[in-house]
């Protein structure tokens, strides 16, 4: 549906779209029209303009999220769009902007915010070319090194020593551009544009590296810290991160699988759960924690109970969790503020039943995002399901990928998600009868793509139809065989693929000298 732009909007389209006329006219432009004209220059992906208008960028503050957010003039949110022109175009600007001697305007830019860029699937821009936040964080530390270098040797104006603007950004780092930005991150305080980390990803990194960088990132800013992929950081590891750095700020923190992966717990590893629970609760903004694929079970207690904020988003998927655990979380003060909660891994019919809708009543009414995948959900469970289901009236996403039910029961429980007004994304299983009877849940990688395609088709239109016949057009429903979209890991998989390859390979060689050895 197309969105409806005000005269003032149109205007602005009908300027920038002759970017030589554009540029030529900008220092006849009044300050206020230019986040219009941004916005504008963004949707018409005009990069030259977009450079020209950041160069001379009048105001204060220049704020991306902002900027290119719904505005009275044109309602439609384009900061999904990460267009790799138009941010190619945005970042050297910036850069000129500090080299800038002749611009008509005083230099008053102070902060310089660029964390509302949204990262997602699919992407409207013409270009098609995205710039994913890796290739951001290399951009703006590359352009900041050559700021750096660039003042050293030439005769500059006095005025641009005297610039300093703080560029608020998310960073990802992984091996292949951590010396990069180490480097822009060491030479901060000589760089006018200003490296300041508020949310930090880390993966493909040696332990070694991971400590070193986050250290430089000034982690008293650090809102958001996420330790996913081939980052090996163990318990033992992460006592020592939150005893040796302290995160004020921190509102949401996610650990690599197994980072809690002790099968017997000693005196010790009790000790070292209870400090790391103890340094948690000194995180008086944590309100977001994952922490999947980690052996959790009995202890989730001892880890959440320090906390003096109520968690909004917990992901404990795949840990092990028994009924204390399970029990623990349906009567902690977390339960009534969770907005999104991930139990996948765990079978919830047969380990916990009440306990789990216990948890689920408690979370009703603020509850946004239910994720149960492979939790062995079948057909005899659809209708307690929807009983427990039919007080969220705010959930926004559901994810159940991996269940064992019938075409039959997924158009029952389709039916009911209709009534679920907020509903807008479905991840639904392939159903148990598409699949050879033989199958066994949870089915392995292997087997996953091994069912019958055109009878999935056949379901998936009757499921759509039903949405359709309820007027759930809004509603997105789909079937993500390998997990939901991860836009990091989609930027870096090349990166990822090979660090797994050389992972392995060193395993093997470890094996194989043992194995000589015993020989």
């Amino acid at each position: 549906r197309a969105t409806m732009k005000s005269l003032r909007f149109l205007s602005a389209e009908a300027f920038v779209s002759n970017a030589e006329f554009a540029r030529k006219s900008l220092s006849a432009v009044a300050h206020n029209l230019f986040p219009l004209l941004f916005k504008a220059s963004y949707l018409l992906e005009q990069g030259e303009v977009i450079h020209d208008l950041v160069e001379n960028w009048p105001l204060v503050d220049f704020n991306m999220g902002k900027l290119l957010g719904a505005t009275v003039d044109y309602q439609e949110d384009l900061s999904h769009r990460t267009c790799s022109v138009c941010l190619e175009s945005c970042l050297t600007g910036l850069r000129d902007y500090v080299l800038n001697n002749f611009s008509p305007y005083m230099k008053r830019l102070k902060v310089v915010d660029l964390t509302g860029i949204k990262d997602v699937e699919v992407q409207f821009c013409e270009c098609k070319k995205t710039m994913g936040r890796w290739a951001r964080t290399q951009l703006l530390s590359k352009l900041c090194l050559e700021l750096v270098v660039y003042l050293q040797q030439a005769q500059c104006n006095p005025g641009t020593f005297d610039i300093s603007i703080d560029v608020l950004i998310d960073l990802f780092v992984t091996e292949r551009n951590y010396e990069l930005v180490v480097e822009a991150l060491l030479k901060k305080y000589c760089c006018p544009l200003k490296i300041c980390c508020v949310a930090f990803r880390s993966d493909n990194l040696p332990l070694q590296k991971f400590f070193y960088i986050i250290k430089l990132t000034d982690p008293s800013l650090l809102r958001k810290l996420e330790i996913v992929h081939n980052v090996r950081l163990e318990m033992e590891h992460l006592e020592i991160l939150f005893n040796s750095i302290h995160f004020p700020l921190l509102m949401s923190l996610t650990l690599p699988a197994r980072t809690f992966n002790v099968q017997r717990f000693t005196d010790t590893d009790e000790q070292m759960l209870t400090n790391i629970g103890e340094k948690m609760g000194e995180m008086t903004q944590l309100t977001e924690l994952c922490m999947s694929f980690s052996i959790l079970t009995g202890r989730i207690q001892k880890l959440l109970s320090p906390l003096k904020t109520p968690l909004k988003m917990l992901d404990v998927s795949n840990c092990s969790l028994n009924h204390a655990d399970m029990a623990y979380l349906a009567n902690s003060f977390h339960a009534n503020h969770l907005e999104a909660l991930d139990l996948s891994g765990h079978d919830i019919p047969e380990l916990y039943p009440s306990t789990f809708f216990k948890l689920l009543s408690h979370s009703s009414s603020v509850l946004r995002s239910l994720t149960l995948e492979d939790c062995n959900i079948q057909d005899t469970h659809v209708n307690m399901l929807i009983l427990g289901l039919s007080p969220c009236q705010k959930l926004h996403e559901f994810k159940f990928v991996g269940n064992p039910l019938s075409s039959q029961a997924l158009k029952h429980l389709f039916t009911f998600l209709c009534e679920l007004p907020m509903l807008k994304n479905v991840e639904f299983p392939v159903p148990r009868d598409c699949y050879p009877i033989s199958i066994t849940y949870p089915i392995d990688d292997a087997s996953v793509c091994r069912f019958d395609h055109q009878k999935y088709e056949s379901v998936a239109e009757e499921l759509n139809l039903i949405l359709l016949q309820a007027n759930r057009e809004d509603v997105k429903a789909s079937t993500p065989l390998f997990g939901s979209y991860d836009a990091a890991v989609q930027e870096t998989n090349n990166e990822l693929g090979a660090y797994l390859i050389k992972s392995f390979k060193e395993t093997l060689e470890k094996f194989t000298t043992s194995f000589n050895k015993m020989s």
